[in-house]
């Protein structure tokens, strides 16, 4: 293999001789071309920034990018709550919800040798499956009664999920033991019931039979009963749809008195650390095709997270408004600099600006000071966050302990910064695009109208004066 040679500096030298011989003529065209280009941005940053005849304009300019400024930090501080309080819901449901979850899409239950199912288990990323079935009951203890969801589950549920760190009491996680079963109740359902912590009496358990026909005269025939016990424990997930409602227990207690045995309601899993979740759920997709749906943990709370996504877009077509309210201290500021500058617009079209250009460098100021509040407000709103989630400046409660958490939770995200950004330049553009269109074509009207007074006295000036040194001469 040969090695590379560099040219030399006497090479170097002649081809830049050579090509500042043929191309030199372009350079001092290319160099007008961008002065043009950026003449009504140079303008416009220095009418912004220069003192102005009037000091108004210059407090009206500050009050306009302080104005954008406000709107802007007040967008990122919100959606950053709202993300903040979407992320704190998510962790609760973490430590109750599987990763993955796939359930029949017709009927409640499905068989649990199903090849499906059987292809879903067997899949490499999975590192624990558990076979679930739930349904609807009635509890009964010592005289009271509600209706709440029993969960069956496998022994490796704890495995599946975080169960354990949302455990109250002295027992521990167990759903069978010997010819005893457990059922591990939510804190609000065993509060509901009277039940405590740990209930001494067994917890009746009623679900109605399958198949048969009800004898009315003798009701309780319908049902099929059972008891559970308690391990010494309840959980508590801090949502009221599983604190209140539901009840966990072993997968054989619940196929029994559901009478589905060797069918399963969902199959839940967890995949191994590192796995690409993205690739593995559109893959189980795949297997599944048309007789299962495969949810995360965010499509198993559709509902819940749907709910704050519209809160969240509500907001942010509210705190909107009140941004295009906020440019229209951008107009008035246009409005008095435009009456201000009259005699530099006749200046610059004696010296060849074109109306277009004279009409853009106002429309570049209003551009200028919403950028310039875009990003003031974006910055202020990023350390106000950041100050939040350090101290907790703004609390939910005057006490500790009042609610799950001490203060407003916030979580920034990078895309919500994004879009406020161009919320704001496209809300800022668009409010200043018509008034100074239409401001610029009344005083690039009047600039003409006063440019051609001139020169008409001056035309009539000039034929009045022609004959007097003929005149003088034939005398």
């Amino acid at each position: 293999m040969g090695c590379a040679s560099f040219p030399s500096a006497q090479s170097i030298r002649k081809a830049f001789l050579i090509f500042h011989f043929h191309f030199s003529f372009l350079i001092p065209h290319f160099s007008y071309n961008i002065v043009i280009m950026n003449f009504p941005f140079y303008i416009a940053r220095r009418y912004l920034f220069s003192k102005k005849s009037t000091n108004a304009i210059n407090i009206i300019s500050a009050i306009s990018v302080i104005g954008v400024a406000v709107a802007t930090m007040a967008m990122v501080v919100t959606l950053s709550v709202f993300n903040g309080f979407s992320d704190l819901v998510a962790t609760f449901f973490t430590a109750f919800d599987p990763q993955l979850k796939v359930e029949p899409v017709k009927g409640k239950t499905a068989p649990a040798d199903d090849p499906i199912l059987t292809e879903i288990r067997s899949l490499p990323e999975v590192a624990v499956a558990t076979e679930c079935v739930e349904d609807q009951a009635l509890l009964m203890y010592d005289g009271r009664q509600t209706m709440a969801t029993v969960k069956g589950v496998e022994d490796n549920f704890e495995e599946l999920t975080h169960i354990r760190d949302i455990l109250y009491g002295n027992g521990t996680f167990e759903l069978h033991a010997a010819d005893l079963q457990y059922g591990i109740p939510g804190i609000r359902l065993a509060y509901e019931l009277g039940m405590g912590i740990t209930f001494d009496k067994p917890l009746h358990v009623y679900a109605p039979r399958r198949e048969g026909q009800l004898d009315l005269s003798d009701p309780s025939d319908g049902f099929v009963e059972d008891e559970l016990f308690s391990p010494g424990v309840v959980f508590e997930v801090m949502q009221g749809k599983y604190d209140r409602g539901y009840i966990i227990t072993s997968i054989g207690f619940a196929r029994r008195i559901f009478d589905q045995q060797g069918m399963v309601s969902s199959l839940e899993l967890r995949l191994k650390p590192g796995s690409d979740f993205d690739r593995v759920k559109e893959r189980m997709r795949e297997i599944c095709g048309d007789s299962y749906t495969v949810l995360d943990r965010y499509e198993q709370q559709d509902d819940t997270f749907r709910i704050m996504k519209i809160e969240k877009l509500i907001a942010y077509i509210f705190l909107t408004f009140i941004l295009m309210v906020a440019c229209f201290n951008i107009i008035g500021s246009l409005s008095m600099l435009i009456i201000d500058k009259r005699d530099d617009v006749v200046t610059l079209r004696n010296l060849g600006a074109t109306d277009r250009q004279i009409a853009r460098i106002f429309l570049f100021e209003g551009r200028i000071i919403s950028a310039i509040g875009a990003v003031a407000g974006i910055a202020v709103g990023l350390l106000l966050c950041w100050l939040q989630q350090q101290f907790g400046i703004i609390t939910l409660g005057s006490s500790e302990g009042s609610f799950v958490i001490n203060a407003y939770p916030v979580s920034v995200h990078p895309w919500d910064v994004v879009l406020v950004f161009f919320t704001v330049i496209v809300v800022g553009f668009l409010a200043v695009w018509y008034p100074v269109r239409y401001f610029s074509k009344r005083l690039l009207a009047t600039g003409a109208a006063a440019e051609a007074q001139p020169a008409e006295k001056g035309g009539r000036g000039g034929a009045a004066a022609e004959p007097q040194p003929a005149e003088k001469g034939n005398k």
